[in-house]
């Protein structure tokens, strides 16, 4: 069974007030949607909860049970909420930030918007930057916290693992390399590209890639974010090397093949990094905890990130 918890606190709001009108009103809901609501409840618990009286509504033996525990329930909510609490109050300040292409679009953003929901005192200066030039950033007080590929251990740093992600290579499913099992970035090259902007790590890091190889990227287009990136990719534009992670939703669509790319740089341990200060603010080194023990992050250091699914 599963139970909403503003079901249950509807539930229990009608209970005290004897009367479905005034619990939807408690509850700042229409009589015609708690009544809804209470037909649900029902449904799922498989009982009437409430017998319809001239005096008022009055609770059914289920409806007694479900009181008693809906009650202890909803109490440890309540405490729970009000210990939670005491931590959120603690965090107020500004953060500033720096990451990297694909920690950015794959981690950081989600991780954010369900951290600042909640933490209303904190502000975050957030900045895409390339990654070989995070840590040294932090080390020069440019930024509190960076999260990067590959970051370099310095004596100044505290330095942890944040996720591990992986390039691959997106195209749509007509494409020439979709027949194949694996791709290498050579194999990539022979074909047209799209890309994420000129001033993006992402790009940054695969042109130097190519300069290594000797062979041009050859970019049909550039646009700002990887969301448009792989409607290009599903339109047949051109092939993409994205962070796996990123091409996750579209692979489940199948509106796109993934192949992994073989070569060594390709699998990528993204970093995190703070400095080493006694005098660091409490504000930073909670928010690298709360950022490195995000469920979408944890999940990303051990599972395999190979081909989303």
């Amino acid at each position: 069974m599963h139970y909403e918890l503003k079901d249950l606190r509807l539930f229990q709001a009608i209970v005290e007030t004897g009367n479905l009108s005034q619990g939807a009103g408690i509850m700042h809901m229409t009589a015609s949607s708690a009544s809804y609501r209470l037909k649900n409840l029902e449904y799922t618990v498989g009982s009437p909860l409430f017998l319809r009286t001239s005096k008022g509504m009055m609770l059914t033996p289920a409806g007694e049970v479900l009181s008693r525990h809906a009650k202890k329930l909803l109490a440890d909510v309540q405490t729970m909420h009000a210990e939670l609490g005491t931590y959120a109050d603690n965090l107020r300040g500004s953060i500033r930030l720096l990451a990297n292409s694909s920690s950015l679009n794959s981690f950081i953003t989600p991780s954010l918007a369900r951290f600042l929901t909640t933490n209303t005192s904190v502000n975050v200066d957030l900045k895409e930057q390339e990654s070989p030039t995070i840590a040294q950033s932090i080390e020069e007080g440019l930024a509190d916290i960076g999260v990067g590929a590959g970051l370099e251990e310095r004596a100044g740093l505290q330095r942890e693992l944040y996720a591990i992600d992986k390039l691959v290579c997106a195209v749509a499913p007509e494409h020439p390399l979709a027949m194949e099992k694996t791709v290498s970035f050579q194999q990539i090259l022979e074909y047209d590209l799209v890309s994420v902007e000129k001033s993006s790590s992402n790009f940054i890091y695969l042109s130097h890639q190519a300069r290594l190889i000797g062979k041009p990227m050859r970019v049909r287009v550039h646009v700002q974010n990887f969301h448009s990136l792989l409607y290009l990719v599903q339109a047949n534009v051109g092939a993409a090397i994205v962070p796996a992670s990123t091409a996750r939703q579209a692979l489940k669509q199948e509106s796109i093949v993934v192949l992994p790319i073989t070569d060594v740089w390709a699998a990528r341990e993204l970093y995190l990094v703070h400095a080493k200060q006694p005098n660091q603010p409490d504000l930073v080194r909670q928010f690298a905890h709360i950022l490195l023990n995000d469920p979408l992050v944890t999940a990303a250091r051990t599972s395999n990130m190979d081909l989303p699914v």
